[in-house]
């Protein structure tokens, strides 16, 4: 009997949301998205504690501030915690530059090159990686910097058309669209349900594949935040899909096959012109959707990332 998780794999490349090495083990995807609420998540998975107290111990013993060691411990834990995961999948983890860093270019390019350095000092070479950033104006100018040294990136808090097209024009490796923060703006906008075809966040997601295909850009597309199975299938075709463990578990145990809804056949048509800062701005700024949804995740981000620092700290104080 085919259950719809294998029947997926036929179509799409499955990635992992989730730091969780259980989760990772039992559904083997192929690559792996971590972000700070993941992470926040994390570290108290019985998995992680004996690596957390090394780390640490290990930040402690080298003294310090104690504030700058619990951000520089974030950076430590997502990469130590990344390498585990490494170990589990064959293809690329993707780790996040903190989103406090979101509108500084140079910053971000600096932090890329840090977490780069750790993976290597846990002998995980660059081509495992990918720098997730958020695609902002700065964020997609750190990714074009990166991606020509050869440090892959994934923009991650996609809502917009206009975002998609300034990661194409910067050659970025891998983009993000979401689907289920998507949706979520537009029930509450509208108070209508939808359903998988008509999902804002579904037909967001295949007109991002839609102008890959157009432009023939190399950019791979990643499906991400989903509300329900509904949405994933519905997304079946698209290069990647990264999904949540209860998500992963409910195909894995839904017998049924699956037709591919996303076809990638790039025609090579004539690509626009690039967009400029001032084009970004305003093309974005026109999305309301996208506007909120944007600043609303780097704020999240932010937010679990010093809840993390405050647990850290707390901890480091113990030992």
């Amino acid at each position: 009997m085919t259950h719809q998780l294998d029947a997926l794999r036929q179509h799409s490349v499955v990635v992992a949301d989730t730091g969780d090495l259980e989760a990772i083990k039992r559904y083997q995807p192929h690559d792996a998205t971590t972000n700070p609420s993941l992470l926040l998540k994390a570290f108290d998975m019985p998995g992680y504690q004996a690596l957390i107290d090394a780390e640490l111990a290990a930040i402690r013993a080298e003294g310090g501030d104690r504030q700058a060691q619990a951000e520089h411990a974030v950076d430590r834990l997502a990469v130590a915690m990344g390498s585990e995961i490494a170990k589990l999948v064959p293809g690329r983890v993707s780790t996040e530059v903190a989103a406090r860093l979101s509108f500084d270019t140079e910053a971000s390019v600096r932090k890329a090159h840090e977490l780069i350095e750790l993976y290597e000092r846990h002998s995980v070479s660059r081509d495992r990686v990918l720098i997730k950033l958020a695609a902002t104006w700065e964020g997609i100018r750190a990714a074009e910097v990166l991606e020509k040294e050869g440090i892959n990136c994934n923009l991650t808090l996609l809502f917009s058309d206009t975002q998609a097209q300034a990661c194409f024009d910067a050659g970025v490796f891998l983009v993000s669209p979401f689907v289920g923060r998507v949706t979520d703006w537009y029930k509450q906008a509208t108070g209508q349900d939808f359903t998988p075809d008509t999902d804002p966040g579904v037909q967001f997601v295949r007109g991002v594949c839609h102008r890959v295909n157009q432009g023939a850009y190399h950019t791979v597309v990643m499906g991400a935040s989903f509300r329900n199975t509904g949405q994933v299938l519905a997304l079946a075709g698209c290069p990647r899909l990264t999904i949540s463990p209860a998500l992963f578990e409910e195909l894995a145990t839904t017998p049924g096959e699956v037709k591919p809804r996303v076809l990638m056949a790039r025609s090579g048509g004539p690509r626009p012109t690039p967009l400029t800062e001032p084009d970004f701005r305003w093309g974005h700024n026109q999305d309301a959707m996208a506007n909120d949804k944007l600043a609303e995740g780097i704020r999240r981000f932010a937010d679990d990332q010093e809840r993390l620092e405050e647990q850290i700290a707390d901890r480091l104080a113990t030992l």
